[in-house]
């Protein structure tokens, strides 16, 4: 007789600040949606395709719960239709409450989808080497989930990590079972933990029931619960985007999911067991990190990009728009954007984030957007500017179109480099291709659109007295936009 099919609702938190790995991540483009490595693949692409692999003939898989906010949404839906992977639902946070608000909106919402399927949490910016362990551990974690267990991953740690919290737990049939949840360590208790062996490293992944989520919570923290349900009560839905009542949500109190429960179930009546996962996986929580789960060559230099190294050791140098060549470097890490370029000491990487709240305190924009800014239309990259003048390559996606607008304080002109222009102008309304123009006075409607099946390229240039983004008033917008 053939056991059921459990049902698994993967979840994928999709927040970030874009901190961390600056100046490749910036706050309008954190490190979830960055490539890293040869796959061609963003960390969030690859944490959707592995979610999407633990289909067995027991296992069923939904498709994923994507947790995020307002201003990545775009992001999200694009990232996932080029992986080919369709979302069930993306929540979007009205502000940042921690997460176990954002698994609580996720957990309400396969409740509302109906049954009670187990939830697989993990973030949307780690990365996996070993997709075949990794999988083989979540299915493990499924089943024993499924009998109402909540289900950790720790990580076997190959080094006395000081970065991460770790989980101690205790043999026993079918899985371990946790008995502590301790904070980063220092040095020497790093090291004893490691010698110890019963230590694993806190992977902030974990797999349980929807209803068994929500019966802990009721039990440790039930104000979290309560305003949570108000918050997502007052949801509205707008295709797949599903937006929590801003004022309620607002309301419900910030706290981390391992402070919230996690860290209470050890000795309560929840049983919480733990998977052991060796499946070289990282958080990617600093340059080192990345330096040590990249590819190296013979003197533990690793590369990405245009880069000449010479007599380097344990460097990473990552180069996005030109060339970068570095001579007799030891330990360095050195990151190349358009519009930043960052060296730091590899030991002291976790500093970078330092430098993104000093430029947050001389209101300095190279901490929230890149030079190349990404919109739900295509994107758009400031390659000059001036004090009266700026000069912007476009692209617009097939079929897409940017709002309907003026601006009090510039005109543009328009040149088309690839594809076909719909310009609108006023009341008038033409089709440019390549090599022709068109002039938009100050203060004139108009509006760009892609009618062809190719992306369009144009050249805009930009005069006037003020050249700021916010200098736009929408009439019609495809997005939703003000």
């Amino acid at each position: 007789m053939n056991s059921p099919t459990l049902t698994l609702q993967p979840v994928i938190m999709a927040g970030g600040s874009g901190t961390r790995l600056w100046p490749l991540s910036r706050a309008g483009y954190p490190k979830q949606f960055l490539v890293l490595d040869d796959s061609n693949r963003s960390l969030f692409q690859q944490a959707a395709l592995r979610l999407k692999g633990l289909a067995a003939a027991d296992l069923a898989v939904r498709a994923p719960v994507i947790v995020g906010n307002e201003e990545h949404r775009f992001l999200v839906l694009d990232q996932l239709r080029e992986a080919a992977c369709e979302p069930s639902a993306v929540l979007l946070e009205p502000t940042g409450r921690n997460t176990a608000p954002a698994i609580t909106l996720a957990a309400l919402q396969a409740e509302a989808d109906g049954g009670d399927p187990i939830l697989v949490v993990t973030a949307a910016d780690h990365i996996v080497a070993d997709t075949a362990a990794f999988t083989a551990a979540l299915q493990q974690a499924a089943r024993v989930a499924a009998g109402g267990a909540v289900v950790v991953l720790g990580i076997t740690p190959d080094r006395p990590e000081t970065g991460y919290g770790y989980i101690r737990s205790t043999p026993d049939s079918g899985a371990a079972r946790v008995a502590q949840f301790v904070e980063k360590p220092d040095q020497a208790t790093a090291e004893r933990y490691l010698a110890e062996g019963d230590y694993t490293w806190n992977s902030g992944m974990f797999v349980l029931r929807a209803s068994t989520w929500l019966a802990a919570l009721q039990t440790f923290r039930p104000d979290i619960l309560g305003a949570t349900r108000v918050a997502f009560a007052a949801s509205q839905t707008d295709a797949k985007f599903v937006r929590p009542g801003k004022d309620a949500f607002a309301a419900v109190p910030a706290e981390s999911i391992d402070y919230a429960v996690m860290e209470r179930c050890p000795g309560s009546t929840f049983d919480i067991r733990m998977i052991p996962l060796a499946a070289g996986w990282s958080d990617l929580g600093a340059w080192d990190a990345v330096w040590q789960s990249a590819h190296k060559d013979d003197a533990g230099n690793a590369a990405h990009g245009d880069v000449i190294s010479l007599d380097s050791r344990n460097t990473l140098v990552h180069a996005t728009s030109r060339l970068v060549s570095v001579v007799g470097l030891d330990d360095v890490i050195v990151v190349e954007t358009p519009d930043a370029v960052m060296v730091a000491d590899r030991a002291r990487s976790q500093e970078v984030k330092k430098i993104v709240n000093t430029l947050n305190a001389q209101g300095r924009g190279e901490q929230s957007l890149h030079r190349k800014v990404h919109r739900p239309w295509g994107w758009y990259d400031s390659i000059d500017n001036g004090p009266r003048h700026q000069v912007k390559r476009i692209m617009v996606k097939p079929g897409a179109s940017l709002s309907l607008q003026m601006h009090h304080h510039r005109a543009e002109h328009w040149i088309v480099v690839s594809g076909t222009a719909e310009v609108t102008n006023g009341d008038k309304v033409m089709i440019l291709s390549e090599n022709q123009s068109t002039y938009i006075p100050l203060g004139q409607t108009h509006r760009l659109a892609n009618p062809g099946k190719v992306p369009l390229e144009i050249i805009e240039v930009q005069s006037g007295s003020y050249l700021g983004e916010d200098d736009i008033v929408r009439f019609e917008d495809t997005y939703g936009r003000q």
